[in-house]
């Protein structure tokens, strides 16, 4: 199950008690204080894996909590820090706080850490009062609370691809003859029900990620369908291939579809919308697309985009595609750390 998107409660150990004790031995008069400080607390840090792909392990189990630090002793023993409570989630982990929306931190990294909850420091101990004219301090300070929050983990894909386009384009079919991904393909609407990334290498031995977005309908940005709950995994991308479905068996029309998701990405992003693209007209091999193949072709024309006419399933005009996106993501700015290409 692809789960990107959940709600957890996380609660920092508190700091342990300073200790009130004296020193008391036969030979040693007027021993004085020797309380302890008390340990800090576990915080709950956050740590990017890129072995995984889903938050699904959060959705089992909503609420972690670190332990407490250790409580001081006498004869000036300082109780123990307790281990900090590391939770593992994918690379590209967006962590905000529910309640008032305020972003934590953006894990885009593989071992990157964020502390989303800090231990309580531990109390003092009665030593550590002790002066020249107190003598015999009988005070220590109880730990500090460690603290709390109601976090929201959002995840975004980490592509330097994504691949858009009406339900049934083939996004799926090229994310898999591109690459080794092999995501379930059939013939109805919302196949696919997850994005599906796959690793494409070029001839040079560089290589880029590419991403199947799906989801994208008239109403996207508003919710509808699958609506902005995959849009976001686009955010990241650097390049986009904007894959128009050239069967005229469907009724649409190609251009007309590259409009309605280029106005959909506009509604949630207007840069976004910006991004650099490829259009690829798909199905160039089905009878009777010469008239739709000549409209999107002087579509990208006159806005000015590479466009490359394309068989997903038996493969014909993918080296040229592959090279065109290898051409964008050199003239593209970086968007994540570990862009593969470039």
């Amino acid at each position: 199950m692809f789960v990107d998107e959940v709600e957890v409660f996380v609660k920092a150990g508190d700091g342990g008690r300073g200790c009130v004790s004296f020193r008391r031995e036969k030979y040693v008069p007027r021993g004085g204080p020797d309380g302890g400080d008390g340990g800090r607390g576990g915080s709950i840090v956050l740590e990017a894996d890129e072995g995984l792909t889903t938050l699904l392990d959060f959705r089992y189990r909503r609420q972690y909590a670190a332990r407490r630090g250790e409580h001081g002793r006498g004869s000036d023993q300082h109780g123990a820090n307790a281990r900090d409570l590391v939770l593992r989630v994918p690379v590209g982990t967006v962590v905000r706080e529910r309640d008032t929306g305020l972003a934590l931190g953006d894990l885009t990294r593989h071992a990157e850490r964020l502390v989303v909850a800090a231990g309580g420091r531990g109390g003092r101990g009665n030593a550590a009062f002790a002066t020249s004219t107190r003598r015999a301090p009988r005070i220590a300070e109880p730990g500090r609370p460690g603290e709390e929050r109601r976090l929201v983990l959002e995840l975004k894909l980490l592509a330097d691809v994504g691949v858009v386009g009406f339900p049934n384009a083939g996004k799926s079919t090229l994310v898999s003859r591109l690459s080794a991904a092999r995501p379930k393909i059939a013939d109805y609407p919302f196949t696919t029900l997850v994005p599906t990334l796959g690793l494409v290498r070029l001839d040079d031995g560089r290589s880029f990620v590419i991403a199947d977005i799906p989801g994208l309908i008239p109403g996207a940005a508003e919710g509808k369908g699958l609506g902005h709950r995959f849009l976001r995994h686009v955010e990241r991308t650097r390049v986009l291939v904007h894959l128009l479905d050239l069967d005229p068996t469907t009724g649409r029309d190609p251009t007309a579809d590259w409009r309605v998701i280029q106005a959909e990405l506009a509604k949630y992003s207007p840069e976004l919308a910006r991004r650099p693209q490829v259009v690829a007209a798909n199905k160039v091999d089905l009878p009777g697309v010469a008239p739709r193949l000549a409209r999107a072709r002087a579509l990208a024309r006159r806005r000015g985009l590479p466009f490359l006419p394309i068989a997903a399933r038996p493969g014909r005009g993918l080296d040229e595609l592959r090279a065109a996106v290898a051409r964008l993501l050199d003239a593209a700015p970086a968007r994540r750390p570990a862009g593969a290409l470039g």
